[in-house]
């Protein structure tokens, strides 16, 4: 089975052909570091994780941009209220945009450009849309003209005489109101950078079409990003970029959004779950299991209820994986194999809920196998669930880099501690014994006394 995905343009399923044989090329729309990041955030992040991470289990080569939005309205309107330089704020907010990727075990992007390091780029797109009839300069500001190209509104199924007019700019002397900006003239207090128009700066659009060409070149595989994006971001990305000659994404993939009480997460709703909050509650691995869970093309409707039932679910895979190494006494090596079941869910378009039922299916069989003392069948559903968990971002018993060296540590040190606990247990020294159990307990470390020793967990939660 080939893999087949959801093309937004086409509104429909199609074959994934990347443009160059054993290559994938994957543009997403990252971050507006005008906040730090909440779970809705969190969503596109995870889910285009899982997107590359299964390309390259497929064989590709993937190269991943994600960009940086480090200069708009809101960033310089933001850091106005706060009294602080706009760069200042932008970088605070996109350190938590990075914190919170790591966290949730994002692989890192091949690149992730800043807008306001691709200025030149912008500026050569401009005049290329220039010196082709499709943009035109006004006292320094710089607008496309949507009246130019024909194919205007084809991804949003819009008309353009029934589009409200562009918010990006209020221009009054633009020739369609629905025009919307590329470059803004300097203002008062504002930051600019000199183009042959004028000095300014850049507008949301412009960006995005210059840095994904910049990295992948004017033809590329798949433009990803949320389903807010597709107008007017995406159709503008579309306009400014085809209507220059460049074949631009072949494929437009859209992640549908969080909700509460059914209303997309925004900040204007104050409904917001900050990521930096939400990992102080809950494990982050199991937060990523709760973003990643649903179809990407599905809403989630959070509530603590969900969270939790998420968090449960993730135990179980985790609680079998242990269970099962220390059945197996961790002497095996490890060959990634995948059910193909799982493979042909993922090549669905990435359907991971149905990836996810092989996934607790092959689960409920290794705790029989578990019951039944078959070593066999434990090594191999063992390797199985191993392989799902590491595709899908999953794999016990920490996320990123920091996380498993930390377990590293965890498991150097914990043993040395239980050695002290089981001497003065020996010596009927339970104080000590109580209290060494107690600390690791504080630490988030669970003691569980067996036949065959003492084992140590991580607590849930």
């Amino acid at each position: 089975m080939s893999m087949r995905l959801y093309d937004s343009a086409t509104r429909g399923i199609r074959d994934f052909v990347p443009l160059r044989p054993g290559h994938a090329s994957l543009y997403l729309c990252g971050a507006t570091v005008q906040a730090l990041p909440h779970i809705g955030h969190m969503r596109s992040g995870v889910c285009f994780d899982i997107l590359s991470r299964w390309l390259t289990y497929r064989g590709l080569k993937v190269t991943f941009v994600r960009n940086v939005t480090d200069i708009d309205d809101k960033i310089l309107s933001k850091s106005a209220e706060a009294g602080e330089p706009w760069w200042a704020w932008a970088q605070t907010h996109e350190r938590g945009f990075t914190r919170a990727y790591d966290a949730l075990g994002c692989v890192p992007p091949t690149y992730e450009p800043r807008a306001t390091g691709h200025i030149p780029e912008m500026i050569v797109l401009m005049q290329r849309l220039i010196d082709s009839g499709h943009a035109y300069a006004v006292d320094g500001d710089v607008y496309f003209d949507v009246r130019s190209f024909a194919d205007y509104g084809a991804l949003s199924g819009q008309r353009i005489d029934a589009m409200h007019p562009a918010a990006d700019s209020v221009g009054a002397d633009k020739r369609d109101p629905r025009d919307f900006a590329l470059w803004k003239s300097v203002k008062p207090g504002e930051p600019s950078w000199d183009t042959p128009w004028g000095a300014g700066r850049p507008g949301w659009h412009l960006e995005c079409s210059a840095m994904a060409t910049k990295y992948l070149g004017a033809a590329f595989d798949i433009h990803g990003g949320g389903l807010d994006l597709i107008f007017p971001h995406h159709e503008n990305e579309i306009a400014q970029s085809v209507s220059v000659g460049d074949q631009f994404a072949s494929y437009w993939l859209h992640n549908a959004w969080v909700t509460i009480s059914g209303e997309k997460m925004s900040k204007s709703l104050n409904n917001s779950l900050l990521v930096d909050r939400m990992v102080e509650q809950w494990r982050p691995i199991e937060l990523r299991y709760y973003l990643g869970g649903a179809h990407y093309r599905s809403n989630i409707e959070y509530s603590e209820a969900a969270m939790n039932e998420a968090a449960s679910a993730y135990q179980r895979i985790e609680g079998f994986l242990a269970r099962a190494s220390e059945f197996l006494d961790g002497g095996v090596a490890y060959s990634p194999r995948l059910p193909q079941a799982f493979a042909d869910a993922l090549d669905d378009d990435l359907s991971v809920p149905a990836a996810l039922a092989v996934l607790h299916d092959t689960v409920r069989q290794g705790n029989a196998a578990l019951s039944a003392s078959d070593r066999e069948a434990v090594l191999r559903l063992w390797v199985e669930v191993r392989a799902m968990t590491d595709v899908l971002g999953i794999a016990p018993p920490a996320i990123g880099a920091q996380g498993a060296a930390a377990h590293s540590a965890l498991d150097a040190l914990v043993p040395v501690v239980l050695e002290l606990r089981q001497a003065a247990r020996e010596r009927k020294d339970y104080a000590t014994s109580d209290a060494i159990r107690d600390g690791l307990g504080a630490a988030g470390i669970a003691i569980e006394d067996t036949a065959s020793g003492p084992r140590w967990t991580l607590k849930e939660g």
